[in-house]
């Protein structure tokens, strides 16, 4: 069957995807004399920190590990910069690099074509034709709801983070946070520091650590350790700080892994929670950890130890998950069962084909950084004064 669609052919490489990771490598690409365009379904840059992040939300990394390539944050911006800062240094870094997404365009599909030698992209009634995809929609493409049972029966609010804005909003009220990672601890202190009462859910191990240890990121020094210890002589580094720190989380409700927390984000690709204050709340039982739900009632929940409790509104700090398997018509590259690369990291970023991927690493910014440079720079090596003359047609 023929397709319909006005073709569009594109000289260089298709971005899909306008957050972080399209950016930098639209910016890498452009360093590198390369033209490139980006699909993205919204209507903005960033949609996820723009649309779906609280306000009060600042970076839980130090800001030299979250820059992205060719520009760094401004001097005057403090460590862990605020979400309001970071959404204008995006702003910024788009300006910079003259770099203008094509918005409200939502990718169908993707397939290559072998006869021809080039990827296929369907979006709103285009159809994309390109020799290089690049797969920037990452790990937070949409939002994870978890399926519990008697959530329909329960007749107050129930919010995912992403709809979250501030802990304000529910002063005064029980709020129930289902989730442990660092959004559900961060959630939790927000209601907290505003009037509401919090609990937590906590079902599973996890690690906690310092955000700082005697002023140093605890991230950064577990970088530079890396360098010069195995990464299990780290662990231990990290647990003893931990619990000098810290003290014995196990105590309240918050059991440790057996292994150790880089040993286990490795395993696992569960990040440790770095703690901005949420742990203080906690041994003050100023915010509550609570077992797994058994199952939603009418005005709150059945836990698994059989308590039952009512609350005002619940909060899912279940996370997001990747959607390249809904679009993406592959299978060599990225797994189909959770949408990341099948080879995990250094050798995540390129498939077969002209095929790659950005921001798929589970290493946050720094990740993204580093694959948009090798991308850009493997693209570069293929760029030719005949690919230059491709036609282009919107």
């Amino acid at each position: 069957m023929i397709s319909k669609a006005k073709q569009v052919w594109v000289p260089g490489p298709l971005i899909v995807g306008a957050g972080p990771s399209g950016l930098a490598a639209a910016a890498c690409l452009e360093s590198k004399g390369v033209p490139s365009i980006i699909l993205e379904k919204d209507l903005c840059i960033a949609s996820s920190w723009k649309l779906r992040m609280y306000e009060r939300l600042k970076l839980h990394l130090p800001k030299e590990f979250c820059e992205l390539p060719h520009l760094p944050f401004p001097k005057e911006f403090p460590t862990y910069p605020t979400r309001e800062q970071f959404i204008s240094y995006i702003d910024s870094y788009a300006k910079a690099f003259c770099i203008e997404p094509l918005f409200g365009m939502s990718v169908e599909s993707a397939a290559y074509d072998a006869g021809i030698g080039f990827w296929k992209v369907q979006a709103n009634g285009l159809e994309f034709i390109c020799r290089w995809l690049i797969v920037a929609t990452g790990e937070n493409a949409e939002v994870f709801r978890p399926e519990i049972t008697g959530m329909p029966d329960y007749e107050k609010v129930i919010l995912h983070t992403s709809e979250y804005k501030k802990g304000d909003d529910f002063r005064g009220k029980k709020v129930l946070v289902v989730g442990c990672g660092n959004s559900g601890m961060e959630v939790c202190l927000d209601l907290c520091n505003n009037g509401a009462q919090p609990s937590m859910v906590v079902r599973d191990k996890l690690h906690i650590l310092p955000r700082e240890i005697l002023g140093i990121s605890t991230f950064g020094l577990s970088m530079f350790l890396m360098k010069w210890l195995p990464m299990k002589h780290v662990d231990t580094f990290l647990l003893l700080c931990a619990r000098l720190l810290l003290g014995d989380t196990e105590k309240f409700g918050l059991k440790r892994p057996k292994i150790g927390p880089l040993q286990f984000k490795m395993m696992s690709g569960k990040t440790p929670v770095l703690d901005v204050g949420t742990l203080a709340k906690i041994k003050n039982d100023e915010i509550k950890v609570v077992p797994g739900i058994n199952h939603f009632t009418s005005k709150g929940v059945e836990f698994t130890d059989g308590r039952r409790e009512d609350f005002d509104a619940v909060i899912l700090a279940t996370g997001y998950r990747s959607n390249v398997p809904s679009w993406l018509k592959e299978e060599d590259f990225f797994d189909q069962r959770d949408g990341y690369p099948k080879t995990q990291f250094p050798n995540s970023w390129k498939g077969k084909n002209g095929l790659y991927a950005v921001g798929f690493t589970r290493r946050g910014l720094l990740g993204t950084s580093l694959e948009a440079r090798w991308i850009a720079e493997d693209i570069a090596t293929q760029w030719s004064s005949e690919t230059r003359h491709l036609p282009y047609e919107l």
